[in-house]
């Protein structure tokens, strides 16, 4: 198994941090940016399409809660089931940067910042 690691690279578009997840550390997913299975991800696709890292940089909506690709109900029932904060590590990104969030979440052993 892998060992979790601050890697900006492994920051999904949604916010959360793949180099905590127990699918990528054991080898089972490569991750948001380098999953090729995550076509269905439409925060993903979006992103792909404006070329940014992740929605902390779109510029179409200031409040990620705005947004329907990123609040739809795949990812509302993700943040119950997991009580997963995606806004808040959207919010942590804008604030201290893409390099500061991934050594926050790899300090942490997390992939979310929970609710």
């Amino acid at each position: 198994m892998k060992e979790v690691t601050a890697d900006r690279g492994l920051i999904a578009s949604c916010g959360l941090y793949c180099g905590a997840c127990k699918s990528y550390l054991s080898d089972r997913c490569a991750g948001c940016k380098g999953n090729v299975k995550a076509a269905w991800c439409k925060v993903r696709s979006c992103c792909q399409e404006k070329k940014i890292p992740s929605c902390a940089d779109c510029k179409e909506y200031d409040d990620v809660s705005k947004c329907e690709k990123f609040n739809n109900i795949f990812s509302k029932l993700f943040g119950l089931l997991f009580s997963s904060d995606r806004r808040g590590c959207i919010r942590m990104i804008k604030s201290g940067g893409y390099e500061c969030f991934a050594n926050e979440m790899a300090l942490r052993k997390a992939h979310t910042i929970k609710k």
